[in-house]
């Protein structure tokens, strides 16, 4: 398996590693409700790592934190 670390990874690797992750049920995530992330698009939600600016794992830990301490 490849690594998904912003350092080993181009732009477009890392929008398509999002791409690829978020469609599990097979259908697109653009207006969906049913996921856990709440729907809307993964583009958004992992923009900053897209961007190469945070890893999934910080993306992840944030968006948790909402719902343990919120």
């Amino acid at each position: 398996m490849k690594s998904i670390l912003i350092k080993d990874t181009t732009r477009e690797e890392r929008m398509e590693i999002i791409r690829e992750s978020m469609n599990s049920c097979g259908t697109s995530c653009e207006n969906c409700s049913s996921c856990w992330l709440g729907g809307g698009s993964p583009d958004q939600i992992y923009k900053d790592y897209i961007d190469g600016k945070k890893e999934i794992s910080e993306i992840n830990a944030e968006y948790f934190a909402n719902y343990i301490h919120g």
